[in-house]
């Protein structure tokens, strides 16, 4: 599936305790600012704790930490284009993280959070101005400018992806912060700009990490096998569903060694890093899909 190069697609894009001190400290801090759209939006407050997953950033292709302050039962909350999100935390504070579209324009932005016994409200954030370096690269002709034959099957691909990027599981993940799939230098960023051939294509929408052909990739948290496939730009393709609209996706594999509905344990071996589909070398690239968006893989792992 060609998330980092092709058109965008046409649709919108055990609970996580904080420290008791995290809390308080956002209850008195945070909470009036971030409440109604009456209120001016403002920037989601980063986060200084290093153990709290996923790490804030609230810039294109970033996650937005919003606090919904206190309640009783775990609110219900959605994107302005009605994706549901993920909900963290307790009855002292619940949190909604919000995965940012590359393509977010800067400034105010919104989500829709309900309450039990409490009616909509809206939640305003601030989106701010990340740039990204460009990369070139060179690959083969008829992989940038596409036959007849393989525009159809990319549509086919594209149309079914959609349906897998779509899923949303009741069970939070047990844990947010992830292991990486496999060792090996970064070798490709999140966000690049890419240019194919002289044509620029949307942005990287994952991690790349240099490893040889045939190096085993594990799962960096608990997850369910959702898809697996061969796909023309991708190559070998593998989905794991973590729960509440958190999936992770890894591409250009030499082997898929799992099959859909099959459940992994983290550090389980399920694929192995390959050169399939379109690439410059073996690698494996892997995305992290929050709330239908891909976000930087980065802001979920140790530095």
């Amino acid at each position: 599936m060609p998330l980092d190069d092709r058109p965008p697609l046409a649709f919108p894009h055990p609970a996580l305790p904080h420290p008791a001190f995290d809390r308080r400290s956002a209850l008195i801090g945070a909470f009036g600012a971030l409440l109604l759209p009456a209120v001016p939006a403002v920037a989601a407050a980063p986060t200084t704790a290093a153990d709290v997953w996923p790490q804030a950033s609230a810039v294109p292709g970033g996650v937005a930490r919003l606090s919904l302050g206190p309640a009783p039962a775990r609110p219900s909350a959605r994107t302005a284009g009605d994706v549901p999100l993920m909900v963290i935390g307790d009855p002292i504070e619940w949190t909604a993280l919000v995965g940012i579209p590359l393509a977010a324009p800067v400034g105010s932005a919104r989500i829709v959070v309900r309450a039990e016994g409490d009616g909509e409200r809206a939640v305003a954030y601030a989106v701010a101005a990340k740039r990204y370096s460009e990369q070139r690269l060179k690959v083969a002709p008829g992989t940038v400018d596409l036959s007849a034959a393989d525009q159809a099957r990319y549509e086919r691909e594209r149309d079914h992806q959609a349906t897998v990027m779509a899923t949303f599981t009741e069970a939070l993940p047990a844990d947010l912060k992830m292991a990486v799939p496999v060792p090996g230098r970064r070798s490709s960023s999140f966000g690049l700009r890419r240019v194919f051939n002289g044509q620029s294509r949307n942005p990287h929408s994952g991690m790349d990490i240099a490893a040889a052909t045939g190096t085993p990739v594990r799962a960096p948290l608990p997850g369910r096998v959702i898809d697996t496939g061969d796909y023309f730009f991708n190559g070998g393709t593998v989905w794991l569903d973590h729960g509440r609209g958190l999936l992770t996706m890894y591409c250009h594999l030499s082997a898929i060694d799992v099959k859909v509905g099959d459940v992994l344990q983290t550090g389980e071996r399920f694929c192995a890093v390959g050169a399939t589909g379109r690439v410059t070398g073996p690698h494996l690239h892997w995305g992290v899909m929050l709330n239908r968006t891909m976000v930087d893989p980065a802001l979920f792992v140790a530095a």
